[in-house]
């Protein structure tokens, strides 16, 4: 199989009237549509954390997609709006035969069930749109769709609307609407959540900023969304997050940035307006965020994040080896040692999650050993061990692609090949990820993170919102559901019950909920791994099974 990254032979780019952003605006539709929006299934991957649902209740999704909720939010107000996540439920033909219009759009992981999509719709007679970052990188990975929405929020939206509201049939041929004028962050609406259950959702996130300021060598950000953040004004975080807890009884937010310190000024600039709404609302969440490592360097920055109750931060750390993170154009790892600036963070009240990529060109066979030592000293519970992917519009793809190395074989994990044979990169993946989520050495992460860095945290007060009966019954279904399914009848119970003494006699349950519903995804996914069950990268090229 070979991909051409090149725009398809003869596409045609729709034109209407030139509609600008500010026109948009007062711009009234002729025609009634109904519309509906449907985001596709992910497949199975360490990602998802499906199998923490089952402890769960409600839950049956990891986060509320973000982009087609904007998109959703953006259309006109005349129209029906209907969303079908079907990571909670599948799209009936029920749904395809009540729309007009059927707009999807996903990642790369997700291009197969994309592509049904269009199929289901195309069954129904329906004209089908994708838009998002998978159709924007590789427009030729869906060559039956009737319209390509390129590129981000824009004026190719508008002219995109004005053209569903002309036409009522599909086109004879393919359409492109690729956007060239964004609209301001400033701009965009909140999302429509009034179209979904937000108490389905494992965990609530909100987008803050796009674009990072880095160059890493496998990162496709900069290409799609530029190296200079732009940022939503914190009176537009402040009304989605208003917005969250009319609809939900949400427990944690994630800020799912490309790197929420990407421009520290705005991020100093927001903290305030996050820190005085935890107040006024009785700190009713916990915040999250993505960000590098070299955050750690910035005290004040940091200090105003734990009033703002900021418990997890991701960090791509990539690798502990520092010829590896030069090697990868990860430099602003290098501004500080790793496991102290794992260690600063942890003194803020933060828990870190890592990223870990396996595959580098820098690999040798010591590489999984340095690794688990690396876990080991820096007690960091949950890492996403990934091989890796080359992600086109990267300059990772690009370098390959000059020496020869994309392959393109859907029974491998990575498209990569790899400077160590193949079979003993995914072997040693595989002993990191069963070595590292051991249910002993997990928990003793775990332990030494209750111990060294919850502690820190500000202690908020038991509000009405943070003690309200709903949370209340949240809570103590989460944890009936951890102590018959884990604590009775898990394989691990021992280990868990180590933990969950001690959390007992301290009064800390709060903590004892969240290590046993993280613990149990990471516990069952390394013993799928094992068995080798379960894929080695979030983008990895087989066919998988969607997630249930």
């Amino acid at each position: 199989m070979t991909v051409n990254l090149k725009s398809l032979e003869n596409p045609i780019t729709a034109t209407t009237q030139n509609t600008s952003t500010k026109e948009r605006k007062s711009y009234t539709p002729t025609n009634h549509r109904r519309i509906l929006c449907v985001f596709p299934k992910y497949s199975r991957s360490f990602g998802t954390f499906h199998h923490a649902y089952p402890l769960m209740g409600k839950v049956r999704a990891f986060m509320p997609p973000q982009g087609i909720l904007v998109v959703a939010s953006y259309l006109p107000k005349q129209w029906e709006v209907r969303f079908v996540d079907e990571n909670v439920k599948p799209a009936t033909r029920k749904d395809y035969r009540w729309a007009d219009v059927v707009i999807v759009s996903g990642m790369h992981i997700q291009r197969a069930q994309i592509n049904q999509i269009n199929e289901l719709a195309h069954r129904e007679g329906k004209i089908t749109v994708v838009g998002g970052p998978s159709v924007s990188g590789c427009p030729e990975y869906y060559p039956d769709f009737d319209i390509l929405s390129l590129g981000e929020l824009g004026d190719a939206t508008n002219r995109l609307i004005e053209y569903l509201d002309n036409h009522n049939r599909r086109p004879s041929q393919q359409l492109r609407f690729e956007t060239k004028e964004r609209l301001p962050l400033t701009e965009f609406p909140t999302p429509a959540y009034h179209l979904l259950n937000l108490d389905q959702y494992f965990i609530a996130n909100i987008q803050y900023s796009s674009g990072c300021p880095y160059h890493c060598e496998f990162c496709d950000i900069p290409e799609l969304y530029g190296n200079n953040p732009r940022m939503k004004t914190p009176e537009q975080v402040i009304n989605e997050l208003d917005t969250m807890l009319k609809y939900g009884n949400i427990g944690a937010v994630y800020f799912v940035d490309d790197n929420f310190v990407g421009n520290r000024r705005a991020a100093m600039e927001l903290l305030p307006h996050l820190i005085e709404w935890q107040k006024r609302n009785g700190y009713p969440i916990q915040f999250a965020c993505e960000a590098t490592l070299n955050l750690a360097q910035s005290p004040k920055l940091l200090e105003m994040m734990r009033e703002a109750y900021f418990c997890t931060i991701f960090c791509g750390i990539e690798t502990p080896e520092t010829n590896a993170l030069q090697a990868i154009s990860k430099t602003q790892n290098l501004s500080i040692p790793i496991l102290e600036g794992v260690k600063i963070l942890n003194s803020y009240g933060m828990e870190v999650v890592s990223g870990i990529i396996m595959g580098l060109d820098t690999d040798t066979e010591d590489t999984c050993a340095r690794i688990l030592e690396f876990i080991e000293l820096s007690n960091i519970p949950l890492l996403t061990i990934n091989l890796l992917h080359a992600l086109p519009r990267t300059p990772l793809w690009r370098r390959l692609e000059q020496e020869g190395r994309l392959i393109f074989d859907e029974t491998r994990d990575s498209n990569v090949e790899f400077l160590m044979p193949y079979e003993q990169v995914t072997k040693m993946w595989r002993q990191c990820v069963t070595t590292a989520y051991k249910p002993e050495f997990l928990y003793q992460r775990f332990a030494y993170n209750i111990e060294n860095t919850y502690p820190h945290r500000i202690k908020v007060p038991n509000s009405p919102a943070r003690v309200s009966r709903a949370n209340i019954i949240k809570g103590l279904t989460y944890l009936s559901n951890i102590l018959v399914k884990v604590g009775v009848f898990g394989n691990y119970r021992k280990s868990f019950w180590k933990i969950a003494k001690k959390a007992f006699s301290e009064g800390n349950i709060e903590s004892l909920i969240h290590v046993g519903l993280v613990s149990h995804h990471l516990i069952k996914f390394a013993a799928e791994c094992s068995k080798g069950e379960e894929t080695a990268s979030f983008y990895s090229q087989k066919t998988r099974p969607t997630s249930s």
